[in-house]
């Protein structure tokens, strides 16, 4: 097993899109219900690695997931806070894969000057929950059926991890 992680690229957009699209088709985890093609992943990828991380874990270049930042909403004020997510290829879960990727994410994040870093679940999900507290989140918040997919209503955590704090004038990502 060779795993490495790196940067993601615009040439890595029909693999992510793969990973993604199971998630949109098959679950609960998105609240996206239409699958996404690899142009919209490819701009969607562009966006994010202009000012954050979006990252990938190989073995021997085949894609086993991938984690980003976002900004977490786009006012000035929220600036040190950023919004994070992970996916992995369907059964590759409870391996170590996921903590790998996902500390990663977070220590690269956290660097940039991001004070608080926050995940949100849709909920129930054992394994996202996990994750997050294993890394240091802690549940922050919890609304009740706000998403709605495959005819039932949904409810979404929100998890936070907070980092240092910036000092005075600086700017994140």
């Amino acid at each position: 097993m060779s795993l490495a992680i790196r940067a993601a690229a615009a040439r890595d957009a029909a693999a992510v899109a793969e990973i993604y699209n199971r998630y949109v088709r098959d679950t609960v985890v998105t609240f996206e219900e239409e699958p996404v093609t690899e142009g919209e992943m490819r701009s969607r990828i562009e966006a994010v690695s202009a000012g954050y991380d979006w990252l990938l874990l190989e073995d021997a270049g085949r894609l086993l997931g991938y984690a980003y930042a976002c900004p977490f909403r786009p006012r000035a004020a929220y600036r040190f806070s950023a919004e994070s997510t992970i996916y992995l290829r369907h059964g590759l879960e409870g391996r170590g894969y996921g903590t790998a990727l996902y500390r990663e994410l977070v220590d690269r994040t956290l660097a940039r000057g991001v004070h608080a870093l926050i995940g949100s679940i849709a909920l129930p999900n054992e394994a996202s929950t996990r994750l997050h507290e294993k890394l240091g989140f802690v549940q922050v918040g919890h609304l009740r059926g706000v998403g709605r997919k495959f005819e039932r209503w949904i409810d979404v955590g929100y998890w936070q991890l907070d980092g240092p704090r910036p000092t005075a004038g600086a700017r994140s990502a």
